[in-house]
């Protein structure tokens, strides 16, 4: 059995004791509320299931799975924002943009793809606005616009862009991403328990009021830990730069998680849907890795590829 099954079997394995865990939970105290435990569960035996399917395939078929999260993540953002009825034409070519961004990917066009959301799109959004001529909350409107494309299909594609890194394809490419959502989804639950265990000194009390010094400093330096064992055996990273990226994944994990409760604060809701049961909606659950993955994407195109 290759590395990448290896991988996935363990997670796997965590997901069943998990499982078996709450089942003792709800027979053991069931005077207590676990049905939001029950149902994160049930749902996250959907998602890595999919997600493992997704980074099995062939690169292409993989590719089209991550456009289509990022097609239902910018749906469900654009569902979140209010909009004119004059933008409808914006929103169209926003969604045009996405499979556009991915063939890129696919094709390995990195310069272009580098510039072809962040530039091109991004300025042919507003002048295609002022076409319509309405100019009521046109910085407002244009600037929701953009950063839902940002988030939701740019950041979010360097997942994808992993898989096809030259010399990096294949199942190597595969373990790139592997390694960059496990330890992603790692460091919010470490976060999370270090928070709830030792949690006193609140770090954004107004934004996230649940997120301490130490569960930062507790989920960074858990992450940076399993980092550096895990790094020399799924990426091309020796321990150094594997414990370096590390703490790069649990910062920058963090730093999406509190911008995005933020925007969800501004707009006045709690969660973005109600897609995945016990999780919320698609962004809730890729609010940490829509930060994690052009950070982690760079660092390891700079050092290895």
């Amino acid at each position: 059995m290759v590395l990448l099954e290896k991988s996935l079997a363990v997670v796997f394995a965590l997901l069943l004791f998990a499982t078996v865990a709450s089942g003792a939970l709800v027979r053991l105290h069931p005077e207590k509320e676990w049905r939001e435990l029950t149902l994160r569960i049930r749902t996250w035996w959907i998602i890595i299931t999919l997600f493992s399917l997704a980074i099995l395939s062939p690169p292409w078929l993989a590719l089209t799975f991550f456009a289509l999260v990022s097609f239902m993540a910018l749906k469900e953002f654009l569902t979140l924002i209010p909009f004119r009825h004059s933008d409808r034409m914006p929103l169209l070519w926003m969604f045009i943009a996405i499979p556009v961004n991915y063939w890129l990917v696919g094709t390995g066009r990195y310069a272009i793809f580098m510039a072809f959301i962040p530039v091109y799109a991004f300025l042919f959004l507003p002048a295609r606005m002022v076409i319509a001529g309405d100019t009521r909350g046109f910085l407002r409107t244009a600037a929701q616009l953009h950063w839902s494309l940002m988030t939701t299909v740019f950041a979010f594609s360097h997942v994808g862009f992993l898989l096809v890194l030259p010399g990096g394809g294949g199942q190597s490419g595969a373990l790139l991403v592997l390694f960059l959502v496990g330890l992603t989804e790692f460091n919010d639950v470490a976060q999370y328990l270090w928070g709830k265990s030792l949690g006193r000194i609140r770090v954004t009390p107004r934004v996230s009021p649940n997120k301490t010094l130490a569960g930062l400093l507790g989920g960074v330096g858990s992450t940076a830990l399993a980092a550096t064992l895990l790094g020399p055996l799924m990426t091309p990273l020796e321990w150094p730069l594997a414990l370096l990226a590390g703490v790069i994944i649990g910062v920058s994990g963090f730093c999406g998680d509190v911008v995005m409760s933020a925007i969800k604060r501004d707009i006045g809701v709690k969660d973005s849907g109600t897609l995945l049961p016990g999780h919320g909606g698609m962004l809730d659950r890729l609010d940490s890795l829509i930060f994690t993955a052009p950070v982690f994407f760079h660092f390891i195109r700079y050092f290895c590829y």
